[in-house]
């Protein structure tokens, strides 16, 4: 049973397309072309078939079919796109161990010089390829919009896609919230294709592992998903030996290689990776190794993108989302911190990149929020998480000109 777009009450046909200024009167005119369609429009297209082939190549068709997630603990938005602060570089208060040094690495005289020295790779491809958020010098506003302004609430409203004001501490209790990485597991074509390594020890709780079964690796936890058990026994005892500054986080070069190792051996369609020095060189007070984790952390992200580019099931067909969970305040001391005490700690940035996003790079004239990377992520793999969850964030705006997602 099938009916022609014009079939029904003539009347409510459109002058436009069925007008009666000339010619025959407009019901004998629909019954003569609903006769004709019926003589001409077989009830099915052929598989193969040209009509079919039409509609194929009228509806824009999506690339991406995986998402390399990443996030950068309370990372400021001041040096993503002013690089490295010419007043905490210089002061005796920001733990600078040797300012000559760090000058030499970081300075520059202009904002634009400073942040391609600090974040190559994201200002050379992904601003030049893609669309960032948040920069209020083109009146650019990205926020949270949980309350709290630290970690586990501003980890709970970027998975899950809203902010949840029973979560008032980074204590270790598994989230009764569904993040939107154990909705897509769940989903046709995501069994056992989502994955997540953190350098926090709480992102098991986060996620909850227990409830979701999704394989999370963060903390000090060993590695297992190594190649060979040499390189997954090397690295291991790398990460056993080196001291351990913060027994909650470990150094993000391990993170990164063992999610670089698991997206070689699995194949994971959405990899989510949270790197976590950035926060805690700031609450160490240490401006130098915050500058370092952040120009580190731009390197890893280079390799992991330039890893899944080198391997045919991701290359073309990878899209890139990278954000923070807060901000953190501004001055000679509130940068080492963030609460809903002090200024600046809802401020954040968002960054996407991929073969279904437009390069409009610094987007200008938008206000966006953390609770819509969720959604996000799901509308670049061609899944609808907002129509799913309605309490969460809709897609930032114009991130994919591609086709709709499923159920659209």
């Amino acid at each position: 049973m099938f009916c022609l777009p014009f079939c029904g009450d003539s009347a409510r046909l459109s002058r436009s397309r069925f007008g009666n200024e000339h010619g025959w009167p407009r019901r004998r005119r629909v019954l003569v072309l609903f006769g004709l369609g019926l003589l001409l429009v077989p009830p099915a297209f052929p598989a193969g078939g040209k009509a079919a082939r039409a509609m194929e190549q009228a509806a824009p068709t999506r690339k991406t079919q995986h998402v390399l997630w990443i996030s950068l603990d309370g990372m400021r938005w001041q040096e993503v796109f002013g690089g490295a602060d010419g007043r905490l570089l210089r002061s005796k208060n920001s733990g600078v161990a040797n300012r000559r040094d760090a000058e030499a690495r970081f300075w520059s005289e202009t904002p634009e010089a400073r942040r391609k020295r600090l974040m190559p790779f994201f200002w050379s491809t992904i601003v030049r390829n893609g669309q960032v958020f948040g920069d209020p010098a083109h009146d650019s506003i990205a926020v949270l919009t949980n309350r709290k302004h630290f970690s586990y609430p501003g980890y709970n409203e970027m998975l899950t896609g809203f902010a949840d004001e029973r979560i008032f501490s980074n204590a270790k209790i598994y989230n009764r919230n569904v993040t939107v990485l154990e909705w897509l597991a769940g989903r046709p074509g995501f069994e056992k294709r989502v994955a997540a390594f953190g350098s926090w020890d709480v992102f098991p709780y986060i996620i909850n592992s227990k409830r979701s079964g999704l394989p999370v690796n963060a903390g000090w936890q060993p590695i297992e998903d190594f190649r060979s058990p040499a390189e997954t026994e090397l690295i291991n005892e790398l990460a056993r030996e080196t001291p351990h500054y913060w027994e909650t986080l470990r150094y993000d070069v391990y993170t990164f290689y063992g999610a670089q190792s698991y997206l070689k051996k699995h194949h994971p369609r959405l990899l989510y990776v949270a790197f976590g020095e950035t926060d805690d060189w700031c609450h160490a007070g240490r401006y130098d190794l915050y500058l370092d984790a952040a120009q580190r952390t731009d390197g890893y992200i280079a390799r992991l993108w330039q890893t899944m580019q080198s391997l045919p099931e991701y290359a073309g067909k990878t899209s890139l989302v990278i954000t923070t969970d807060h901000g953190r305040g501004d001055g000679r001391e509130d940068w080492k911190n963030h609460s809903a005490k002090i200024p600046g700690s809802d401020r954040i940035w968002i960054a996407v990149m991929g073969p279904d996003t437009p390069a409009l790079g610094l987007r200008a004239n938008v206000q966006v929020s953390l609770n819509q990377v969720a959604a996000t992520v799901a509308q670049l793999l061609g899944e609808d998480y907002h129509a799913a969850v309605p309490r969460s964030g809709p897609p930032l705006p114009g991130i994919v000109s591609a086709a709709p997602t499923h159920g659209e």
